[in-house]
């Protein structure tokens, strides 16, 4: 095949070709191929009066199908279609036609590698020189899928076909070829050989083209590669330190059965802040804590680890819940004030069979009771941590033997397009029809709010259980209480209750001595410094022995060294070196509470 007499023409290129002809011939007849010298510049003196090597001498203008521009003292036009200046010694160049130069000039200098094929078979017409030295020479006249096989390993035989039937070019990016080769961009576009010979029908429909051009963009591949593996080190960074940051094992209190999960976003999100915890608080009471710091990776991971690490030294002040996240606004600000952090923190009270809690922005705890109803706690809702002025409250819920709590960040509710109310009543009614332990609960309803590897966020959930104990289960958990009236009569009335109480419970003596002692010295200090109404609670459970005396005076005891003529201070020093652990807190109605807790042995 002559390329030196033909061209492949590309749709709309000989439309144009002529148009340029018609618009030189209009400029010629109406004088109007010649254009004015650059303002200033100088003419050669010699050059109007210089002769070139065909004899003839040199106008000012040249015409041709085409108009060209000179810096000289005239205007040269050449047949092509562009402008070019004259040489300093003022001897004007003519630029050749895009018509004149043969197909194989121009696609042989390309440095990208070009391949031109014909017919059903892709029969191949023409590879140029680029496309011999990265694949070697090529049969012409030979089917694509024989003499190109690189065709093949890229996936572009398909392509090709596609591209012969619509008409319609086709690009396909970054195609790597087996065994870790070049990667290639593949532009395909349809082309018409020109009629040699027949009618036209015949020579339209044997004579379609693809002309195929591959850029070669490995280095740009590479370069992407290379971000893509160091955002996959980074997110295992941050997944790395996320959990780290999170609790490797939760605390499991004596009346709450509690599971957590935490899944990160898919691949291709980055990891955000959800965290949750579990603090037992003593005398009984457990704080359940979750929250969502706004943004993403590393930074996102490390307030989380800092406002966690705050929660738990907040928690050990036995702080009513909206305390706690005040206390948590001012920090949050005082970390980072481009950061937002929604949280909620809740204490359980088993003697109360009460869920206190408050919540600063995030989502409401869900509570489904032992019938099966399942309802969301209502206000108070404050704003997120850390935006500061306001002044956050408490609420309560029931939480009674045979209920199931959920806490949950916005993830597992949260989908785009719709509102977040439907993923939190969707979440109900999975909650409604979810049974088994916390953990298979957690399980159930992150498959059934759709939650799995590929999750465009992060999902923190906390499950929370308090059993309905019957049979021996149940003779492990008794409560007795004392209204204490004051008096004299007070301490003898105490320690009688507390000495027949502990006896029906049938710990050992020795024990059963220790816990009247306390009992005794927590009544004597409060009868001493406490106010009216006062009252002694006896409570155990399977692991431990509770004694708590609660008072209308808020000032909280503290321990102190007592010298040895005082007559008084040893009371709270005694209960904390006989006990496993001892605190105090304020009641929410006014005045305080104080405790102390034995262990209780091994059977």
């Amino acid at each position: 095949m002559n390329f030196t007499r033909w061209s492949a023409r590309f749709p709309g290129t000989q439309r144009r070709a002529a148009a340029r002809t018609e618009h030189a011939a209009a400029q010629a007849k109406r004088g109007e191929g010649a254009v004015p010298a650059a303002r200033g510049g100088r003419a050669d003196p010699g050059a109007e009066r210089s002769t070139p090597a065909d004899g003839h001498p040199a106008d000012s203008t040249v015409s041709g199908t085409g108009t060209g521009t000179g810096t000289g003292t005239g205007t040269a036009t050449g047949p092509g279609t562009g402008t070019a200046p004259a040489q300093r010694t003022g001897v004007l160049t003519a630029v050749p036609s895009l018509d004149e130069l043969s197909v194989r000039e121009v696609l042989g200098r390309l440095p990208a590698l070009v391949a031109l094929v014909h017919g059903p078979e892709h029969r191949v017409a023409y590879v140029n020189d680029a496309y011999t030295a990265g694949f070697g020479a090529r049969t012409p006249g030979a089917p694509a899928h024989e003499a190109l096989p690189e065709l093949g390993e890229l996936g572009l035989l398909p392509l090709l076909d596609q591209v012969q039937r619509s008409g319609k070019p086709r690009t396909a990016k970054n195609r790597t070829a087996p065994g870790g080769g070049s990667s290639y961009t593949v532009t395909c576009t349809p082309v018409e050989f020109p009629t040699t010979g027949g009618t036209a029908p015949e020579a339209e429909a044997h004579h379609a083209g693809v002309l195929i051009h591959l850029a070669d963009v490995t280095d740009h591949a590479e370069a992407v590669e290379r971000l893509r593996a160091s955002e996959r080190r980074q997110r295992e960074a941050a997944v790395t330190l996320q959990r780290s940051l999170l609790p490797q094992e939760l605390e499991q209190p004596d009346d709450l059965r509690i599971a957590a999960t935490y899944q990160p976003g898919g691949t291709e999100a980055a990891v955000g802040g959800d965290w949750y915890d579990v603090i037992t608080l003593g005398a009984g009471r457990t704080a359940l804590v979750i929250g969502d710091v706004m943004g993403r990776g590393v930074r996102a991971a490390a307030v989380m680890g800092q406002l966690r690490t705050a929660v738990r030294a907040y928690a050990r002040l036995d702080l009513p819940p909206h305390e706690v996240l005040q206390l948590l606004d001012g920090l949050a600000a005082e970390i980072d004030a481009s950061q937002i952090a929604t949280c909620v923190y809740a204490v359980h009270d088993p003697n109360e069979g009460l869920l206190a809690y408050a919540s600063a922005g995030h989502l409401p705890i869900l509570v489904r009771d032992e019938h099966g109803t399942v309802r969301r706690a209502a206000d108070p809702t404050g704003p997120p941590l850390g935006t500061g002025g306001w002044l956050h409250t408490s609420g309560t819920i029931p939480l009674g033997p045979g209920s199931t709590a959920v806490l949950y960040t916005d993830g597992l509710v949260e989908r785009r397009g719709e509102d977040i109310d439907e993923g939190v009543a969707a979440l109900e009614r999975a909650l409604a029809g979810a049974q088994g332990t916390p953990s298979v609960i957690c399980d159930r309803l992150m498959r059934a709010l759709g939650v799995d590897a590929d999750h465009d966020d992060d999902v923190a959930v906390m499950v929370l259980q308090q059993p309905a104990r019957s049979g021996a289960d149940a003779e492990l958990f008794h409560n007795a209480a004392l209204e204490l009236l004051g008096g004299i009569e007070a301490a003898p009335r105490a320690r009688a209750f507390a000495q027949g109480v502990l006896a029906s419970w049938r710990f050992p003596v020795e024990l059963c001595d220790l816990g009247v002692l306390a009992a005794s010295e927590l009544v004597a200090n409060s009868l001493q410094h406490g106010t009216p109404p006062m009252r002694l609670r006896l409570r155990r459970t399977d692991r431990r022995l509770i004694i708590e005396v609660t008072d209308g005076d808020d000032h909280l005891p503290r321990r102190r060294r007592a010298e040895p003529a005082d007559e008084t201070g040893r009371g709270i020093s005694i209960v904390a070196t006989i006990a496993s652990s001892w605190g105090s807190r304020r009641t929410p109605g006014g005045g305080k509470a104080v405790w102390c807790e034995f262990a209780l042995p091994d059977k």
